[in-house]
């Protein structure tokens, strides 16, 4: 037994050495034929022995038996969206806002980095072994794929090198390199089975099948590029340094990468760049710009919980395609909002299929002139969004007439309202049947209500089961059986998931509520000054006007709502119902850290950036960048940097993590 271990462990080496040589190197040290010899004798020695197999073990590539479902992830800290900038000025405007708040990132350095178009994805490590991977999800908690990602060929199973941190969450994004795709749409088609539409979401939907030899027949790959590791330091001073160590750990990197002093050598090499991308056998669709020392990257922090200040996407002037555009036809919003959109002859654009495209509204139809039988110019906005830059006009050509915006709503027609200080145009039907699909819509979102999109909204009007989004909390587990598509266990989870949102707080129901120019922000200020939907619903439009951050216009639609006599009894339908009515965190100016301003810098032991700055307004206390006499405290963690410096001379008090957990939770 123990000469099995000792071969078990040589032969898991081996393989892993090879694996690496071949797919992040690119320096093959082995023949195909003596590595399927090795393999095959480790597979007999882990059937023999199933003891000796572990975690890291190069045979759980294979794939794993299916799984019923995904578990969610948390991430050791979340992962953000980055900003873009399509030109060299707004790339220079990202380097002054920096500059404004840190004056060293002018001379500082920073990597450029190939922007891989595909999905992203955190792989958890603790002692050097690969023990999750997990979807970005929604940045906070993504879905469990560790079975699917171990079929990966190039994530390394066990960390190569030295240096790593105990545990640590690398990121990085998995795609389908062209060849590949290319490879597997054919057999598809051989098949008879549809080709997929594009790289970037084969790439996706391959790491969410449910059986991970599915996962592994496509033959996905990865490159990584970052690293988080609360709680431990990292090996490393700079983002450059941190792309070579993940080299040296076993990971793949885009060989791509660049360190230039400023931007001046940056648009220089993003130039040369842009010339390669079309060159090489995966998607690319920009490059990031990245400050280079990491101590930077904490003093910078993030702009709310949506992105870093530390690094930005240069994309590229997006790919425009010419086509007819057949029909313009309109959806209604959840606010009753007439959102145009142009149906098209179907084009291709980046690798997608584009058969319809936004309009925008109805000025921007008048001011370009666009009709109905026109060619047109379209394109992708941020290579996501189709849009429609205009019409291409022959001279001579004959046009239809000029698109007329419609009097009446096309799905209930009920007269159109056209505000005069407002570009959309709005549905005056508070009932209508578009509304009511959007807003239903929304409300599930916007309540965190898993497996309740479009297609069984939809499916619940047609069936008259609601009529608004109260009727969803009296659906019951037979109701939706007799549905299609439902069994009783997703019947049973969706009625379940309805029900848990019951605790949402008073802000997210605010925002679900779909009330104009109420975002998830304007709710939480509402929602954290009156505390309750009762002293809300009784304020006038004046007092909500007064409130920091609420302009005329939102407190004139929450004023407006709450004197609708239809929102007045879905609120007490809703209230009846046991929804929280109420906003549990301490609103503001109250609370134990009421009146009080906080700096964080530095990397805390548990808390993210994020969540420690929520915990402080929770409290009633305020979070800002920079530290000043004003200032109540410096929140500090690993690897702080010039904010504290700055603390300790102004004899500003600086605290940790477990001191402000400490006031945070005190009774005022």
């Amino acid at each position: 037994m123990k000469g099995a271990a000792a071969r078990a462990a040589e032969l898991r080496r081996l393989l892993e050495r090879a694996n690496y040589a071949y797919y992040v190197l690119d320096r093959p040290e082995m023949s195909d034929a003596e590595y399927d010899r090795l393999f095959r004798e480790l597979q007999d020695l882990e059937a023999a022995h199933p003891e000796l197999s572990a975690p890291d073990s190069p045979t759980h590539r294979i794939g794993a038996a299916p799984a019923s479902a995904f578990r969610k992830h948390r991430h050791l800290v979340p992962m953000l969206s980055l900003a873009n900038a399509f030109n060299e000025a707004e790339l220079a405007e990202w380097k002054d806002r920096n500059a404004r708040l840190l004056a060293e990132v002018r001379t500082s350095g920073y990597t450029l980095e190939v922007k891989i178009d595909g999905a992203a994805v955190s792989l958890t490590y603790d002692d050097a072994v690969f023990v999750t991977g997990a979807t970005r999800g929604n940045g906070v908690v993504g879905e469990d794929v560790t079975a699917n990602l171990r079929t990966v060929v190039d994530i390394p199973l066990r960390l190569q090198g030295k240096g790593w941190p105990k545990r640590m969450e690398v990121r990085g994004e998995v795609y389908f390199s062209k060849s590949r795709f290319e490879k597997v749409n054919h057999e598809r088609e051989r098949q008879g089975e549809p080709a997929f539409a594009n790289p970037r979401n084969a790439a996706a939907g391959s790491l969410r099948q449910l059986d991970p030899k599915i996962t592994r027949s496509r033959g996905l790959r990865i490159f990584c590029f970052h690293v988080e590791a609360p709680g431990y330091k990292l090996p490393v001073d700079t983002q450059h340094e941190l792309l070579e160590r993940l080299t040296a750990w076993g990971f793949p990197v885009e060989p791509h990468h660049r360190l230039v002093p400023d931007l001046t050598a940056a648009h220089a090499e993003i130039t040369k760049l842009e010339a390669l991308l079309p060159t090489l056998d995966y998607g690319a669709d920009g490059i990031v710009v990245k400050v280079n020392p990491l101590r930077l990257h904490a003093e910078l922090g993030t702009v709310g919980d949506r992105e870093p200040r530390w690094a930005i996407a240069r994309k590229f002037a997006p790919e425009v395609r010419v086509t007819k555009l057949k029909e313009i036809r309109i959806n209604v919003g959840r606010t009753g909002a007439l959102n145009p959109y142009a149906v098209l002859e179907p084009v291709e654009i980046g690798g997608v299929t584009v058969s319809t495209a936004t309009l925008h509204n109805f000025d921007l139809i008048e001011a370009k002139d666009i009709r109905e039988g026109d060619w047109v110019e379209v394109t992708r906005a941020g290579e996501v969004i189709p849009q429609v830059l205009g019409p291409v006009i022959k001279k001579g050509a004959r046009r239809s007439r000029p698109y007329k915006p419609p009097d009446r709503c096309p799905v209930c027609k009920s007269k159109v309202e056209y505000p005069a200080d407002e570009v959309m145009a709005y549905c005056s039907n508070v009932s209508c049947p578009g509304r009511i699909l959007e807003s239903i819509v929304h409300f599930a979102a916007a309540m965190d209500i898993r497996g309740l999109g479009y297609e069984r909204v939809r499916a619940l009007l047609d069936a008259k089961l609601v009529k608004d989004v109260a009727d969803l909390y009296e659906l019951t587990p037979m109701h939706l059986l007799a549905l299609e598509g439902f069994a009783e266990k997703s019947a049973h989870q969706l009625v379940e998931a309805i029900q848990a949102s019951k605790r949402q707080p008073l802000s997210t129901l605010l925002y679900a509520l779909g009330i104009r120019h109420v975002g998830a922000q304007g709710a939480k200020l509402l929602a954290r000054h009156f505390g309750t939907m009762k002293a809300l619903r009784n304020a006038t439009a004046e007092t909500i006007n007064r409130i920091p951050g609420i302009g005329e216009a939102i407190a004139q639609a929450v004023f407006g709502f709450f004197d609708e006599a239809k929102n007045r009894k879905l609120l007490e339908r809703l209230d009846k119902l046991g929804l929280n009515f109420k906003e549990p965190a301490a609103t503001e100016g109250r609370g134990p850290l009421a009146g009080k301003t906080y700096v964080i810098t530095g990397t805390l032991p548990s808390l993210s950036r994020a969540k420690a700055k929520e915990l402080i307004e929770a409290a009633g206390g305020h979070v800002v960048d920079s530290v000043s006499k004003k200032t109540t405290a410096v929140v500090v963690g690993a690897d702080a940097g010039s904010k504290l410096e700055r603390a300790k001379s102004l004899g500003v008090p600086v605290i940790d993590e477990a001191e402000l957990l400490r006031r945070a939770h005190r009774k005022p």
